[in-house]
């Protein structure tokens, strides 16, 4: 990039002005973009920032700049959250090679590696645990970077970035990166609210152009016109006449559903007259294209898995001889610690063939390890071609050359919805690979139906808004309350984002109250007449044409239409006596005072949205403190303040979704005399998450006492729901023990093949579900009493073994 000599003097002043910005941008593979050294120069002022930007685009500089500063102050520390494990492995692998495996620390819940680092990567919820127990760790903290902090929009796990925004020391500078959202400045006024000095930088710029195509039969056609129109996002007159024929397909032959497990899948079946590729052409045409390294979006578990065997199966090879030597030495490397059976159970040689020929799945369902190795060959451009879920655009840095999305709609769990334009830009963000392509390209895949014009509206749309999910928790509450007292933790919670946005809300309410208002006044002065009061008048006319509709819908009895005929009387002898009734511009009153009829309904609305909205957050957290307060967890002391009791203290160190069900069920004793491989199954019930198809299910429990500990637990739940809406909270799902037996066999010692035998789960979901064990078992250990704590120890241990103990990053 050329500077004018205008702008190589100031770049030159702000060189002399900030040496450490000029020194750190010196070392750098490429120049700063303006942004990053807007964002950049902000911190190294002393200014937090909230970067907003594209995937790709090169958010994660401005984080490192923030290690770097940390670096050069005396005994400063940074700490870098993620929203995902995978993430945080990823940011420790590069902060070891940047600065040295001394100065990195690595926190995720079951992994704990130098933990008093300088610059530690973690979680988000492990950094909102270290604030709620005053950790020794926040010592001499200077940063903090939230990485992906757009998830406080997740309504699972937002609240916890809120949490920890609003209760970092003061002194602490923040890095916010945020894919691009449309309501940035919205979040940074909340941001400057609550954390002082942030400078709000936001780039729509991808520093390597995206071209877009559509791909229908074996021609990659330009989604937006070439002909000089395209930034006017104008839809490519080719594709809107393909609509209109229909892309070619025969639309009576229909692609066939398969059985669970079978090729036959949803995709498609290639063929004469279907309009698509089948999976194996679409990658030789890539190839052909010169369009490889490829990431194609299929948004289905089963759909990745068949489509690496469709490829295999088709011969495709896309490695050379010295890629696939490369591939099976840094697998096998990879893979040395697990055992032979459980390679077998886990279709390992089948994984490394797909591996050798530059082709795999990434998807939630594989062992975490897998998907680790996937991501390591992708980006030493030794995989040429992954076939992922979207679980791979959160972050995880996995850049192509391009992307190919099978389909624009997905499965939400509940229905097939389409992907959203925040998705569409997270999804397409991979295409571009900075430093080696000019530019990156998106191919969608044509079906049936297509609207270019509704796809080119997704694409064009780069942002999506950021909308809080934070509400108060029981375990927020008596942390909050514990540290600060009730009516001080109220004053917190209203500095939450969910509050500021509400609060937000309601100022445009009341803007909008007021405008009403005018127009009200001036329909009481229209309707104004000089023999009486108007508005009784109209009122007795809606009276009474109420009663009649009232009488001309469904079959009164006899004694309700006689009601409604004496009503009826009433009123119209009421309205013709009254004094407004002889007035010569009676109807045109009567038409000013129905407006000003219907303009007060919709008054009285935004009233009540108003009164509903305004502390709506501490309103919810009224509730849970009731509710902790009849429960015995909070108490008044002599003084008068509320305070957390014994059991409240115990509540404290409860994380998690069930965290007062765990609590209360530790109070009453209703685990005590579990054994190891009972607690184990006791937590697996607890933060399983059953499918819609698992309830109702009579499932086999296991034994020594288990049953007998989990109907207790259940008739607990049973308790809290109800009381819960007594106090007109949600309520929880009822503890589900599926996955029970399961975990209890692998807490004996089972064989892995046997267990996933048993539960049908993939093993990255098995893998997944025993680490979330391991995290309530690590918070049950510490707050049971001595033999339920011992054995919670002890089933950690038991538990944390094979494929579950298995990583890269230890």
């Amino acid at each position: 990039m050329s500077l004018s000599p205008a702008e190589r003097y100031a770049r030159s002043r702000q060189n002399r002005r900030q040496p450490r910005l000029a020194e750190f941008a010196a070392a750098q593979r490429f120049e700063l973009d303006p942004f990053q050294r807007a964002a950049c120069a902000a911190l190294d002022e002393g200014r937090s920032v909230l970067v907003a930007a594209p995937t790709g685009a090169g958010k994660t500089v401005v984080a490192e700049f923030a290690v770097y500063l940390a670096m050069q102050e005396d005994g400063a520390k940074v700490f870098y959250t993620t929203p995902i494990k995978a993430l945080s492995n990823q940011k420790y692998q590069e902060f070891v090679e940047a600065w040295g495996a001394e100065n990195v620390g690595l926190l995720t819940g079951d992994t704990n590696v130098n933990s008093n680092a300088r610059i530690v990567v973690m979680t988000t919820e492990v950094l909102r645990n270290m604030l709620y127990a005053e950790s020794p760790l926040l010592d001499r903290l200077a940063y903090v970077v939230m990485d992906e902090v757009h998830y406080l929009a997740d309504r699972f796990r937002g609240a916890v970035w809120e949490e920890v925004i609003i209760h970092l020391p003061e002194q602490v500078r923040l890095v916010s990166l945020s894919a691009t959202v449309s309501n940035a400045e919205e979040f940074g006024d909340w941001l400057q609210a609550v954390r002082g000095d942030t400078d709000v930088i936001v780039s729509e710029d991808r520093p390597v152009p995206l071209e877009q195509h559509v791909l229908v039969k074996q021609k990659l056609v330009d989604l937006f016109d070439s002909s000089g129109q395209a930034a006017t996002h104008r839809v490519n007159p080719e594709l809107k006449q393909l609509a209109r024929v229909g892309g070619g397909r025969n639309t009576g032959q229909r692609s066939q559903r398969g059985r669970r497990g079978s090729d036959r899948g949803r995709f498609h079946q290639g063929g004469p007259g279907t309009g698509r590729l089948d999976r194996p052409e679409v990658v030789a045409l890539l190839q052909g294209k010169n369009l490889l390294p490829a990431i194609v979006f299929v948004f289905s578990r089963v759909g990745c898995d068949q489509a690496v065997r469709q490829v295999l199966r088709s011969g495709i090879r896309l490695t050379e001889a010295h890629e696939r030597a490369e591939i099976r030495a840094i697998v096998e490397e990879r893979a040395r610690m697990l055992r032979d059976e459980d390679l077998a159970v886990l279709g390992y040689w089948e994984w490394l063939e797909g591996l050798e020929r530059g082709v795999a799945a990434h998807h939630a369902g594989m062992l975490p390890a897998f998907k680790e190795i996937v991501e390591e060959l992708f980006q030493q451009k030794l995989l040429k071609v992954v076939f992922a879920t979207e679980t791979l655009a959160l972050g995880v840095n996995m850049p192509a050359r391009s992307v190919v999305l099978e389909k624009l709609e997905k499965f939400n769990g509940e229905a097939r919805v389409p992907i959203t334009p925040g998705e569409y830009t997270q999804l397409t963000g991979r295409a571009g690979r900075r430093g080696i392509d000019i530019e990156g390209h998106s191919v969608i895949q044509w079906v049936d139906g297509l609207d270019p014009e509704s796809v080119a509206a997704l694409a064009s749309r780069r942002s999506y808004p950021m909308n809080s999910s934070f509400r108060p928790t029981y375990n927020m509450a008596v942390n909050l309350i514990d540290q600060f007292g009730r009516e001080r933790t109220r004053q917190i919670l209203e500095l939450s984002f969910a509050q500021f946005q509400a609060d937000r809300a309601v100022v445009d309410l009341a803007r909008t109250l007021r405008k009403q208002e005018e127009s009200m006044a001036g329909f009481e002065e229209a309707m104004r007449c000089h023999l009486g009061d108007f508005a009784e008048y109209a009122g007795l006319r809606r009276e009474i044409g109420r009663l009649e509709r009232q009488s001309s819908k469904g079959n009164p009895s006899h004694a309700q239409r006689e009601r409604m005929q004496r009503e009826l009387v009433a009123a119209r002898k009421a309205l013709r006596a009254h004094l407004c009734h002889g007035c010569a511009e009676r109807e045109q009153h009567a038409r000013w005072a129905e407006r000003w009829w219907r303009l007060k309904q919709e008054h009285d609305e935004l009233l009540r949205q108003i009164r509903t909205r305004t502390g709506q957050v501490a309103k919810r957290f009224d509730k849970v403190a009731e509710v902790l307060s009849t429960l015995g967890y909070l108490e008044r002391d002599p003084q008068g303040a509320v305070v957390s009791t014994a059991a409240g203290r115990i509540l404290k160190r409860i994380y998690g979704e069930r965290d007062l069900l765990v609590a209360e069920c530790l109070r009453r004793g209703h685990w005590n005399g579990l054994d190891v491989a009972g607690i184990a199954a006791m937590a697996a019930s607890l933060v399983y998450e059953p499918r819609r198809d698992d309830r109702g299910i009579d499932y086999r429990l296991p034994r020594a006492g288990f049953r007998e500990a989990f109907d207790r637990t259940l008739d607990v739940w049973s308790e809290l729901d109800d009381l819960e809406h007594d106090h007109r909270l949600p309520g929880s799902d009822q503890p589900s023990p599926a996955l029970a037996s399961a975990m209890h066999a692998w807490a004996r010692g089972a064989d892995l093949g046997a267990v996933l035998e048993d539960t049908e789960l993939a093993a990255g979901d098995f893998v997944r579900l025993t680490k979330q064990v391991v995290d309530l078992l690590d918070q049950i250990s510490i707050v049971a009493d001595a033999e339920l704590g011992t054995n919670a120890r002890a089933a950690i241990d038991a538990v944390r073994r094979g494929v579950v103990a298995y990583g890269t990053v230890v």
